[in-house]
């Protein structure tokens, strides 16, 4: 049994390497942010709800993203649908891309301390209150990413694979429409170049 991914030309290829990009990006930040999430938990704190949102986005993202291709690859993708799916999840990109960046933008992380051998300097930084509200949970997060430099500097990784995957997004969309175009069509005649 041979494998053979549909043959669309440069779109195909495109499209193939949009997804696959697109992966690699939403595994790296779900890892990141899940460790972020552990050391919280670890931690005994609220986590904060940006990074379970981003979290949570990642996921749905990277199910999507696996049972497209799949999908994609046999030749059942409704690829209109898939178009407006892709700008669904640009939005939600952009959406956790604002939400993460927004303390980070002015943030310097190589003025920050650097980090200590033990995890309770962690455990330390965030002072033991109630995290009730929006504004404490907000203030966790921010302590979270101020608390040394690895801490900032992964953070902003997360925030850097947002941003990548909000272009990502938007050019798989537009693929995607690309796509649907040319199958819709169906096959171009063949050029005649002795004529």
């Amino acid at each position: 049994m041979r494998f053979q991914a549909p043959q669309l030309g440069a779109l195909g290829v495109t499209f193939t390497a949009f997804r696959a990009m697109e992966f690699a990006s939403l595994v790296a930040m779900i890892g990141i942010t899940s460790n972020f999430i552990n050391e919280i938990v670890t931690s005994q704190r609220d986590m904060p709800d940006v990074l379970v949102g981003t979290l949570a986005v990642a996921s749905i993202s990277t199910l999507y993203v696996s049972i497209s291709y799949i999908l994609y690859y046999d030749g059942l993708l409704p690829l209109l649908i898939a178009g407006g799916i892709d700008l669904a999840l640009l939005v939600a990109a952009i959406v956790v891309a604002v939400t993460i960046g927004k303390p980070l933008s002015m943030l310097k992380c190589d003025l920050l301390p650097q980090p200590t051998p033990p995890t309770q300097t962690f455990t330390m930084s965030i002072s033991a209150r109630d995290y009730a509200s929006a504004a404490a949970k907000y203030n966790n997060y921010l302590a979270l990413i101020t608390t040394d430099q690895p801490h900032c500097y992964e953070i902003k990784a997360v925030w850097g694979l947002g941003i990548a995957l909000c272009v990502l997004f938007a050019f798989s969309a537009v693929i995607c429409v690309g796509l649907w175009r040319r199958t819709k069509s169906g096959a171009a005649a063949p050029k005649d170049i002795e004529g």
